[in-house]
């Protein structure tokens, strides 16, 4: 089954809890993977920013909302118990718990309009989408940047041939790539069909080389081109190459690249567009918010 959404972790985490014991958040995660089923996979998933399992993410916002509640409360670092709150809903053997059942306490409404300030719109996005706050603000981040990649790449198409030429070597600068900007200019030249090629280092010392080949183009690039590019690594006694392009690859074209001896890797107009948001190439920064959480370190005493 999927990994269910957070307000469908509360009702199973208050039964876990409906012992009266105190129990580990670690032991409870590990009892409500056994309820859900959760296959490996599904257990290993992470958020987009790949700093916590999902599933994780979903129980400690269960957790928390089931806390302002009044519902259960942490007894000591790391460890839950319901309150007697909580084991007379429990007693009422509610069929479910969610964002509006705990509406009808006091302290949660209270919790709300804090949470809201002034905009008051938050918690009404995660009600209706059912994801935590971190997935609706990384959800909202790639939606964001998705838009920014798609206005990047209609720009790289619409400039001039020399333009792109210089895009490219400031990206393959702040990449590492090229050895000094002077380096990486001489290096690479157009080819005079809407793109360009070169040789460029592939680390400062020189060490290694990397062929080029860039094109600006709106077709597919097939294989036959890459067939091309393969050739002229061979011509140029190099054995790595980048094959750069402002459209995309033809299934064909990238199952060639994977099975010759040849490393090529092949860069389409989504890749280019997100490496350049990335090293910020062509685009500034609007805006910048930081996460915190609470430092429990800080607070032990012992």
């Amino acid at each position: 089954m999927a990994i269910p959404d957070y307000q469908s972790i509360m009702l199973p985490l208050m039964k876990y809890l409906g012992d009266g014991k105190e129990h580990h958040i670690r032991e409870a995660i590990t009892a409500l993977v056994q309820r859900f089923g959760l296959t490996s996979e599904e257990r290993k998933e992470i958020l987009p920013s790949g700093l916590q399992f999902t599933f994780d993410n979903r129980v400690g916002w269960a957790k928390t909302y089931m806390k302002k509640a009044g519902l259960i409360e942490s007894t000591k670092r790391g460890y839950l118990k319901i309150t007697e709150r909580g084991s007379k809903v429990l007693e009422d053997k509610p069929e479910d718990i969610n964002i509006q059942f705990l509406k009808r306490f006091p302290e949660f409404i209270e919790f709300q309009a804090i949470k809201r300030g002034k905009e008051g719109k938050v918690e009404e996005i995660v009600e209706k989408e059912l994801l935590t706050p971190e997935e609706s603000i990384e959800s909202a981040y790639h939606k964001l940047r998705q838009n920014l990649a798609s206005e990047l790449i209609q720009q790289v198409k619409n400039c001039s041939p020399s333009f792109f030429e210089k895009l490219v070597i400031d990206l393959l600068i702040s990449m590492g790539y090229g050895g000094t900007r002077r380096d990486a200019g001489e290096a690479i030249g157009r080819s005079g069909d809407e793109g360009i090629d070169g040789i460029i280092k592939e680390d400062r010392l020189g060490l290694d080389i990397v062929y080029l080949q860039a094109k600006r183009w709106e077709n597919p690039v097939s294989r036959p081109e890459i067939q091309k590019f393969a050739g002229a690594l061979q011509g140029q006694k190099a054995k790595k190459g980048i094959f750069i392009t402002t459209s995309a690859f033809t299934k064909d074209a990238k199952e060639y690249a994977e099975k010759i001896e040849s490393k090529i890797v092949l860069i389409d107009g989504e890749k280019l567009a997100q490496f350049m948001i990335d090293h910020s190439i062509g685009v500034s920064q609007v805006a910048s918010y930081t996460i915190k959480k609470v430092d429990n370190d800080y607070f032990n005493e012992d």
